[in-house]
């Protein structure tokens, strides 16, 4: 539950001025010290040690290149690794950065590999390795330190598969709609796994659902862009925004209901939406200035934007009333 929101619906049914909010909010400790604000300092700050080791040490070979021997390097990599990983299994309350810095050494392995031995292997495969090779680290930590980068690797991994099966091109193509069919599919799954409903098996908190999300609808609204700027509008676009609407629809459900993947998937449908306008009218606009069609564009842009944010908060008070019921 939304505190905040929560007091805000409560001020306007009781139609508080300025001054009544503020002392609303603070006899309910808005303006006090957060909670736990130093263990999650001491947490955040571990946490952000961890990653500049792990980025450090990947750096550090790579500065130190011609010093150090194939079996020097290997080494080095597969010892940070196991020393982490053993750290992470002997002190739980520092798991969560321990196991960070073992799954940017995994990722410096994998690197490392693919840069010596020259395998022909494609990109997607190191990261989907990668992905692979963390899941167990990621199931033992059960925390968003770990499953927040790790979605950002899955993810990559998936967008690199769609680029490579593809024809190893960026761009969207008709013939190319199953290929990216089976990609957004992938990322939509991971979405799914690491959403409140497997939370009691993996562990993931809010934040890697956010993570996965965001790229998703990245992904899937980059792609749909694509197909509807091709010569004729590919199958692409309308499956996009298909996607987006049932997406959308899902998470305006009352149990599962979450505001930022709302805002997210929305805003997506707005860029679909106002790009297919755009395409419309300028398409179809035959000499002289296009100022008018700019014009409506914008305007158009405008109300999309504003009845999104309208729904939005009405569904979040809806949310934050069905709780507090």
């Amino acid at each position: 539950m939304d505190l905040r929101l929560a007091l805000y619906e409560l001020a306007a049914q009781h139609r508080l001025d300025a001054a009544g909010t503020r002392e609303l909010e603070r006899l309910a400790g808005l303006h006090d010290e957060p909670a736990r604000l130093a263990s999650h300092l001491r947490r955040g700050v571990a946490v952000l040690g961890a990653a500049l080791v792990g980025l450090g040490v990947i750096f550090w070979i790579a500065a130190n290149w011609d010093s150090l021997g194939r079996f020097g390097r290997f080494a080095l990599l597969q010892g940070v690794l196991l020393a982490m990983c053993a750290g992470a299994i002997g002190r739980p309350a520092a798991r969560a950065p321990l196991g960070l810095i073992a799954l940017l050494a995994i990722g410096g392995l994998f690197a490392y590999f693919g840069q010596t031995y020259q395998t022909g292997a494609d990109p997607w495969q190191l990261f989907a390795l990668w992905a692979a090779l963390a899941l167990p680290l990621c199931l033992g930590a059960r925390s968003d330190v770990l499953w927040t980068p790790w979605s950002l690797v899955a993810t990559t991994a998936v967008a690199l598969w769609v680029h490579a099966h593809a024809g190893h091109r960026w761009a969207v193509e008709p013939r190319d709609l199953r290929v990216h069919a089976i990609g957004w599919v992938a990322v939509l799954a991971l979405v799914a796994a690491l959403s409140p409903l497997l939370r009691s098996i993996t562990g993931a908190g809010v934040w890697a659902m956010r993570t996965a999300l965001t790229l998703a609808v990245v992904m899937i609204t980059a792609t749909a862009i694509g197909g509807l700027f091709a010569r004729d509008v590919a199958a692409h676009y309308w499956l996009g925004l298909l996607v987006l609407a049932a997406a959308a629809a899902g998470l305006a459900l009352p149990r599962s209901f979450e505001v930022y993947g709302l805002s997210a998937v929305a805003l997506g449908l707005n860029a679909l939406v106002v790009a297919g306008l755009a395409r419309a009218l300028l398409e179809n606009h035959h000499g002289g200035e296009p100022i008018g069609s700019l014009f409506v564009i914008g305007l158009a842009a405008a109300g999309l934007l504003a009845a999104t944010v309208s729904g939005v908060l009405r569904l979040a008070r809806a949310a934050v009333q069905g709780e507090a019921a």
